[in-house]
């Protein structure tokens, strides 16, 4: 015996088919991004040799916004093997400020930069606990975005509890929002952290940050660094 449908009941059920088995093929994978940040990582290690940029550092403190407190433009170099190294280009506002803010932090910067640590900064899968948030999305810089829950496995400055945002094409590093999982010296309270990536060279290189805190010795303060004129040292493929 054969039973026929009537037509609106067979078009309901194709719909309801579809609408099930569409979002389930859409659904980012959460492995393969995870995948494609720890071969990035990886990749810009063994290809990128050197490279060099100009970094302005601005440092507000208070309620006072609109003017640093103390203002700093480096040019800084990197070279595989040997981390980094920093040129003072120009600097202005409190000496205070500029010995015990600044000046620590590019001391940090070399710290992490050291070959033999290099690694224990990145943002991969061996020194975070990444879940992606499902149906969590932004645009940045026009750029569709895919949200990751990240956690350190441990605790340091440079380590973000937080969000990592995702390019949702080809899963690129855009940008990394949280909180410090360790604060950066005993001055410092719990320490807000922003850093935001664009694509050179087939690479995630940072283009802003931005550290909020508060703290005995300097009170509310603000730090942005702003990342620019990029060159590079790449190696030939062969």
């Amino acid at each position: 015996m054969h039973f026929r449908l009537p037509a609106r009941a067979l078009a309901i059920g194709v719909f309801l088919l579809f609408a099930i088995m569409v979002p389930r093929a859409q659904q980012p994978d959460a492995a393969a991004i995870i995948h494609s940040l720890d071969a990035e990582n990886q990749s810009r290690f063994e290809n990128v040799l050197s490279f060099t940029d100009v970094e302005h550092y601005a440092v507000f403190r208070g309620k006072e916004q609109s003017r640093p407190a103390a203002e700093m433009t480096v040019r800084m170099t990197y070279k595989k093997g040997i981390g980094k190294t920093y040129e003072i280009l120009s600097r202005s506002g409190s000496t205070l400020v500029m010995k015990y803010g600044l000046m620590p932090l590019l001391e940090n910067e070399k710290a992490i930069n050291n070959p033999a640590k290099l690694a224990q900064s990145w943002f991969t899968s061996a020194n975070y606990d990444m879940k992606l948030k499902p149906g969590v999305t932004q645009t940045i810089d026009g750029r569709l975005c895919l949200a990751l829950a990240i956690t350190p496995l441990r605790k340091a400055p440079n380590m973000v509890d937080g969000t990592l945002w995702v390019d949702a094409r080809d899963h690129t590093l855009v940008e990394v929002e949280g909180i410090a999982s360790k604060s950066p010296s005993i001055f410092a309270g719990t320490t807000h952290m922003l850093r935001r990536y664009t694509n050179m060279q087939g690479y995630a290189m940072a283009i802003h940050a931005r550290a909020e805190s508060s703290g005995m010795l300097f009170g509310r303060t603000v730090v942005t660094i702003d990342y620019s004129d990029y060159r590079f040292d790449l190696r030939t493929a062969k």
